[in-house]
């Protein structure tokens, strides 16, 4: 089916964008949504100054590197990731032969530990399954675990140039105001209304080119705060900025609600070893490590932490407790969650019984293992 049959209003916007964009009204048939393309990428040629150490890598693995460490992460945080992680795991053999223990380590601070699981999942699949052979089609990409579509295309047209557009919060922005599109984009008809306008404005025999500087249009100039509408070359095709309501989009219709948790850490500590064990529920930091933790609905005081312990038999209920610190509140911020963080910290005069798949570890080799940057936080300031 023709689409521009199949999605009127999709034909209207693009030949909006089209007659602005000529003063001579040059041809307004869907063909020539090809002026947006050529004017995205001579603004990439001649303007876009922005650097980032992945930037026309053609490398598979590591443009799948960069775009896992880069899903819920800013450009800026990710970056010394993937240099540490490809100096550790130049190769994808590499990356399937290492620890978990390893890997996780390396990846603690970037948060969202899902991807870090899949990424070992994948990278021995591939290794394994594959011998070490990077998938070639969108098809065949889109089926690993933790690959998305957007991740799936990213790979496909910066590896191999195939025709396939991204779509990430930049492009939903910069395709949102310049066509005037007021369709929520967290709507699964504005997830589809998007898909098939950004795959028609897609340069097919330059899409990884393409797909590039669209991102980084939307990172450098169509902002989400302050862009700076004054240095885009679509000032005077742009919808969003002719009538003034740059702020409005892109639409969004749901609120994300936020969970808010109490989380109480026993310290334990024992001639100068620590319990510490990994999460195994099907939680948040699934396969970090912790201190015993009391979860509570209600806030509780250092007394009360240390009798719900006793309660659950995480510590025993004779004298030889030595309390030593309360600390004060630590928060973390996740995207559907906010975390309230206290540490009890204790000293034991007897050897503790270990909770299942729990150990004691020195002091000093702490820091061999991940933790949620919440507990690293806490350690950084207390205990190292």
């Amino acid at each position: 089916m023709n689409f521009f049959l199949f999605c009127p209003v999709l034909v209207l916007q693009i030949t909006r964008f089209n007659i602005a964009f000529s003063a001579k009204n040059m041809d307004t048939k869907p063909a020539s949504i090809n002026l947006f393309s050529i004017r995205l990428l001579k603004w990439n040629r001649e303007k876009n100054t922005r650097k980032m150490p992945w930037k026309g890598e053609k490398d598979p693995y590591k443009i799948w590197l960069s775009e896992i460490i880069l899903q819920q992460t800013r450009v800026e945080q990710g970056w010394d990731y993937y240099k540490k992680f490809t100096k550790a795991f130049p190769t994808v053999k590499k990356l399937a032969t290492a620890s978990e223990k390893e890997v996780y380590k390396m990846w603690e601070g970037l948060g969202y530990y899902s991807r870090c699981k899949n990424l070992i999942l994948t990278a021995r699949y591939i290794a394994n399954e594959l011998k070490g052979k990077f998938p070639e089609q969108y098809e065949e990409i889109i089926q690993l675990k933790g690959v998305g579509n957007y991740t799936a295309a990213a790979i496909a047209s910066f590896a191999y140039n195939q025709p396939y557009a991204v779509l990430d919060g930049n492009v939903f922005r910069v395709l949102s105001r310049i066509f005037g599109v007021d369709i929520p984009v967290d709507s699964q008809e504005g997830k589809k209304y998007f898909t098939a306008l950004a795959n028609q404005l897609l340069d097919k025999k330059k899409a990884g080119a393409y797909n590039q500087a669209i991102m980084d249009f939307g990172a450098v100039i169509c902002k989400p705060v302050t862009p700076v509408c004054g240095e885009c070359p679509f000032k005077r095709n742009c919808f969003a900025y002719k009538e003034k309501r740059v702020n409005d989009f892109p639409v969004k219709s749901k609120k994300i609600r936020i969970r808010e948790r109490r989380f109480y850490y026993l310290v334990i500590t024992y001639r100068d070893k620590y319990i510490i064990a990994p999460r195994k529920e099907k939680d948040i930091w699934q396969h970090l490590y912790e201190f015993p933790l009391l979860e509570s609905d209600q806030e509780l005081n250092s007394r009360q932490v240390a009798e719900l312990a006793v309660q659950k038999e995480i510590l025993p209920a004779k004298t030889g407790n030595g309390f030593i610190t309360f600390s004060d509140i630590y928060v973390q911020q996740l995207t559907h969650q906010r975390i309230y963080a206290r540490f009890l910290r204790l000293k034991l005069d007897k050897k503790p019984l270990l909770p299942a798949g729990s150990q004691l570890v020195p002091g000093k080799k702490l820091s061999g293992f991940a933790f949620p940057r919440i507990i690293t936080v806490y350690l950084s300031e207390n205990l190292m």
